[in-house]
């Protein structure tokens, strides 16, 4: 079909936005054939069906490059407790943290999982999202890390939703293995993550790299088993302090390093480099109540492609809107589907999937403008409504 009497924002070109007013669109077959000024549409087009879009504009649909959306139960007593004053310690002390949620995860069946995840994932095919990327890290043994994945690749079975996974066992050291890291590297998380690639769980290999959790040599561990598997990293770096993390995201080249707060110049020039896109996350950003802003002047000086995304999780990030997380549009198609290593969407180009974004608004700047307002007109997914 055509659609037309539309204003495209094709993400292509050196314009912010690849503004193609009056445009039009040649889908078949789940992808686009031809994006451009309907007054250029190619006579083989013409005798195609046609659908007037009413000069609302058209976008990628929203791709959500970094997420924890499955996971057992919620932290909200917690978040709770910080509005009221209490500590990291004192949250921890009481029994809230990371690893409250871990006992909820393991406590949770599969069909659980599935059962708690789908209204979260709702929430973002509402604004328009087409591609979601859901990690592990909230079982760290080796079953439920393995059952966080499976539950990952069945959203994408009950929803009209594309899903990228990525295995995240080095997310934190669990009770039973206290003052054990390399221990649990070597017994649990490495095997783990062999299992779950043996089965075709994984699309990409995170960590988390901080002082709470693992340091730069225990990452290279892990990064280095995942290169010999044959599948692309990324890693949480730099959130909480500088321990190094992006460097060595970039020596591995990366498909992301997300957080970074506190990365240096130095830093931006290792991504700059390297190719890998710097994840902003402002939903852990505005929930830790954090003051330390990510050198986003310096990725832009250096070239350093940004994407952006909710961090759906239930401690640091309780948030389930593209829309809140975005301030930039380019930051939730083009460089978010760079993120996780896909070149097949976050354009409007032809070969490109079909996954569009009709919007109630004249110009992209719009859809960061309004805060709690969701102007999505129709959502297409792969040709289909």
């Amino acid at each position: 079909m055509i659609l037309e009497n539309a204003t495209l924002a094709t993400m292509t070109g050196p314009e912010p936005y690849g503004l193609v007013p009056g445009g039009a669109l040649a889908l078949e077959g789940g992808r686009i054939l031809w994006a451009g000024p309907a007054a250029e549409l190619p006579a083989e087009h013409h005798n195609r069906v046609r659908r007037d879009i009413g000069g609302r504009l058209v976008t990628p649909a929203p791709i959500d490059c970094h997420t924890h959306i499955v996971h057992g139960g919620d932290r909200a007593r917690e978040f709770e407790m910080r509005l009221e004053g209490a500590t990291y310690e004192e949250v921890a002390r009481a029994g809230g943290g990371i690893l409250s949620t871990v006992r909820a995860t393991r406590g949770a069946s599969e069909a659980d999982l599935l059962a708690t995840a789908l209204p979260r994932v709702d929430a973002l095919i509402a604004e328009g999202v087409a591609t979601i990327e859901v990690k592990s890290g909230y079982g760290l043994d080796h079953e439920t890390e393995l059952a966080m994945l499976r539950t990952a690749r069945a959203i994408g079975r009950e929803r009209p939703i594309r899903v990228r996974t990525s295995f995240l066992g080095a997310h934190a050291i669990p009770p039973e293995y206290a003052g054990r890291t390399e221990a649990y590297l070597a017994e649990v998380c490495l095997p783990a993550l062999e299992a779950a690639h043996a089965e075709g769980l994984v699309d990409a290999v995170d960590g988390f790299c901080e002082a709470i959790a693992f340091s730069p040599a225990q990452i290279e561990r892990v990064f280095a088993r995942a290169r010999d598997l044959g599948l692309p990293v990324k890693l949480h770096a730099e959130q909480l302090s500088h321990l190094g993390g992006t460097a060595l995201a970039a020596r591995f080249k990366a498909l992301s390093a997300d957080h970074v707060e506190y990365a240096t110049d130095e830093d931006t020039r290792a991504l700059a480099a390297s190719g890998t896109v710097a994840v902003l996350l402002p939903g852990a950003f505005y929930t830790l109540r954090e003051t330390q802003a990510p050198p986003v002047a310096a990725f832009r000086a250096h070239g350093v492609p940004i994407a952006l995304a909710s961090d759906c999780n239930p401690g640091s990030s309780p948030m389930t809107s593209i829309l809140l997380a975005m301030n930039a549009l380019r930051g939730i198609t083009l460089n978010a589907a760079r993120a996780l290593g896909l070149s097949d969407c976050g354009a409007l180009a032809p070969g490109m999937r079909a996954d569009l974004a009709v919007w109630n608004v004249e110009h992209p700047a719009e859809l960061s403008y309004r805060i709690g307002f969701n102007p999505l007109a129709e959502r297409i997914f792969g040709g289909a409504q």
